[in-house]
């Protein structure tokens, strides 16, 4: 008998509704995966596949020249921490269909997010170190958890398809340390951990802060933030996206959510005029959808919505009336493939950070 629980409840296609589901193209990149990143159709058949020098240093996303933008590990840079190694990349490269490497920006404290626009440029996350008395400032986490005394803070940057910066914000430079404190059981070694950028526009970026879950929205012009969701509305959330009509769409993932007993994911559509929730999915009953970290949701043209439950590596797809008419999970479990991030996640993983429909590939 199989022994895997996510194997033994069935992997790849697990059921269409093709009539509801939206036409196009899904790619993901399996974490502990050695560089593999695969594009399927609706009925679950790979129809191409990358293998990349580095394995993801999060994930990858298809560019409108129909370039794979791909974040990958280098793990050049020692681990500043015990999780660094779980989210860090170092290299922001843009590859073509046969893999061969096109351009590549190289930042060895670049974690989690990397932003390709279509013109080269890239909009990623970095940290920096605060000591002393500037690591004091950080509220919230678990007493005497720093890295060394250390608490590494997050920096927004963008740099020219050369690798020049054309532009940076630093949170310890911009946020209130008492406002946006780290939940009580975080450690102090990382903060506010911003998950994913996105551009709404030329002035203004979307961040999604995990480690004291918020959702901000940066004025690139004077480096300004505004707080369109809190840790009242949100629990450790991801992907943070605009819809095309005003809105932001997230992954709300549920861990230590407030006053809640029961944890459950879910993925909420915020009114950025109001802040009112405007659109929500969750599983009935609720605990049923769940993933404790990372995880997607992408606006398709249709009005679905794909929603990648990451840890379990499952990408599935719901209607505007919350029915699901495409579920697929990742056939490909592996272990990590370096010892510093397999003593921190043991054992064979399919899970992937998040994954992206393309009704359009140029070169298919």
């Amino acid at each position: 008998m199989e022994q895997n629980t996510l194997k033994r409840r069935g992997t790849g296609l697990i059921g269409i509704d093709a009539a509801a589901a939206s036409p196009g193209y899904t790619l993901y990149a399996p974490l502990a995966g050695r560089g593999l990143v695969e594009l399927v159709d609706l009925a679950g058949e790979v129809v191409h596949r990358w293998k990349l020098p580095y394995r993801p240093g999060r994930h990858a996303r298809l560019l409108a020249d129909g370039s794979l933008a791909y974040n990958g590990a280098t793990l050049a840079q020692p681990p500043l921490f015990a999780m660094w190694r779980k989210y860090s990349g170092g290299s922001m490269g843009r590859y073509d269909q046969d893999g061969t490497l096109l351009s590549e920006h190289r930042d060895e404290f670049q974690h989690h997010d990397a932003h390709h626009y279509d013109d080269g440029r890239i909009l990623y996350t970095g940290v920096e170190p605060l000591a002393g008395p500037a690591a004091a400032r950080i509220q919230g986490g678990v007493p005497g958890t720093e890295a060394d005394g250390i608490v590494w803070s997050d920096v927004v940057r963008e740099v020219a398809p050369d690798g020049s910066l054309l532009w940076e914000w630093r949170a310890a430079e911009h946020l209130t340390p008492e406002d946006f404190a780290l939940q009580p059981h975080y450690w102090r070694e990382h903060w506010p951990l911003i998950n994913s950028v996105h551009p709404l526009d030329d002035d203004t970026i979307v961040a999604s802060l995990r480690s004291v879950s918020a959702v901000i929205t940066i004025d690139r012009r004077t480096g300004a933030v505004t707080t369109l969701a809190d840790r009242s509305t949100v629990a450790q959330q991801h992907h943070a996206t605009p819809t095309g009509d005003g809105n932001i769409l997230l992954f709300d993932n549920g861990t230590f959510r407030t006053g809640e007993s029961v944890t459950y994911s879910r993925i909420v559509e915020i009114d950025r005029a109001t802040g009112e929730i405007a659109w929500t999915y969750q599983d009935s009953p609720r605990e049923a959808f769940f993933t404790p970290f990372m995880g997607g949701a992408q606006r398709l043209p249709n009005g679905n919505t794909l929603i990648t439950e990451a840890a379990f590596g499952r990408i599935f797809e719901v209607t505007p009336a919350q029915r699901i008419c495409w579920e697929y999970v990742v056939p490909s479990f592996t272990e990590y493939p370096d010892a510093d991030t397999a003593q921190v996640f043991p054992g064979i993983s399919n899970a992937i950070f998040r994954a992206y429909r393309y009704q359009d590939v140029p070169w298919l």
